[in-house]
């Protein structure tokens, strides 16, 4: 294939994924930015883009795990962002997504001979090691959890990335966000196990346990602080990659503030229980024997160790101004997706 032109004045991006939490903020900020002329998206599901008022997007439903699907999302593209993947699928369904469909996003771009290639990566990548330096920067290894498949598979994706890339043309930029919240994003509220438990129950009891408050959900405090960040604050972070800002490289994005598990029960409206870090372990595993939260028990059990990243050079480098810190970001996210509402 002959190289396309490059310079030109006007962006043409191809995005996986952007039906997902992140996908729908990123590509709302790239259908803002007047130096993107048009959007490409792909993902499994049926989607609209005119429903959200978006005109330069371009959908088609396919499949990263499909490679012709893929070569020809990204072809005469002039950036890829891949933000297709999966958190709390089962260890072999997102493995494939994770894994074999990152695969082949980037031997496509590769391939193409795409300038730019943005990847969503993970907090997770990092992995929950006690002898982690607090805060993370960009410089500390992604090792992994092993007993953490979402972990131990981002930080093999950002490996097989390296590989890949290596001594071609397509420079990578790689976002390692912590969890993301938001007006549109409730997976932090959708995956708390007392929710996964009341969904289950008739909803003449649901509502009755609502109004008990004697009732309200306990959820137990390790003290171990966390980070959030709003989706529309990694969409910015993105945004300015896709136009080329600052050097290509890791970078860490975080809103600023931290929270506990202890600060998410109080803003619910419920109740928390200090308990030792050790003891985080033992609830994840008496949850686990309930046969459907095997992906919710591994992030309860990634609460035994702070995961707390610096966040400079995205600052400095991509000149990325959040507009939310993390409580902000909670509090939307509860308004906009509380449970029972």
């Amino acid at each position: 294939m002959a190289e396309r032109k490059r310079g030109a004045a006007r962006l043409e991006v191809a995005v996986t994924g952007p039906t997902g939490e992140i996908g729908q903020a990123v590509v709302a900020a790239l259908e803002r930015s007047r130096e993107v002329r048009r959007i490409l998206g792909m993902a499994r599901r049926p989607f609209d883009p005119a429903a959200r008022g978006w005109r330069k997007v371009f959908y088609r439903r396919g499949d990263v795990l499909d490679r012709a699907a893929v070569a020809a999302l990204v072809e005469d593209v002039d950036v890829v962002v891949h933000l297709a993947f999966i958190i709390m699928g089962s260890a072999s369904e997102s493995r494939a997504v994770n894994l074999e469909g990152s695969r082949n996003v980037f031997q496509s771009a590769v391939e193409a001979r795409v300038g730019r290639l943005i990847y969503a990566s993970s907090v997770a990548a990092y992995g929950f090691h006690g002898d982690n330096p607090q805060p993370l920067t960009e410089d500390v290894p992604a090792r992994g959890t092993d007993s953490h498949y979402y972990s131990a598979q981002k930080a093999e994706v950002e490996r097989l990335l390296a590989r890949t890339l290596a001594r071609t043309a397509t420079k990578a930029y790689v976002f390692r966000p912590c969890i993301v919240a938001g007006p549109r994003a409730p997976l932090l509220l959708d995956s708390l196990p007392y929710r996964q438990l009341s969904e289950r129950l008739p909803r003449a009891l649901q509502v009755m346990l609502e109004g008990l408050p004697v009732l309200k959900p306990v959820l137990p405090d390790p003290g171990v602080p966390f980070q959030l960040v709003h989706h529309d604050d990694v969409a910015s972070a993105m945004r300015a990659a896709v136009l080329g800002r600052g050097t290509p490289g890791v970078y860490n994005i975080a809103g600023p503030g931290q929270l506990t598990v202890g600060t998410l029960a109080k803003e619910l409206g419920w109740y928390s229980v200090p308990v030792p870090q050790l003891t985080v372990g033992a609830v994840a595993e008496v949850i686990s024997r309930l046969g459907f939260l095997p992906a919710q028990v591994q992030w309860i059990s990634a609460f035994r160790e702070p995961v707390i990243m610096d966040t400079a050079r995205a600052r400095r480098e991509l000149r990325w101004r959040p507009q939310h810190d993390a409580l902000q970001t909670l509090r939307e996210t509860i308004a906009a997706n509380r449970p029972g509402a």
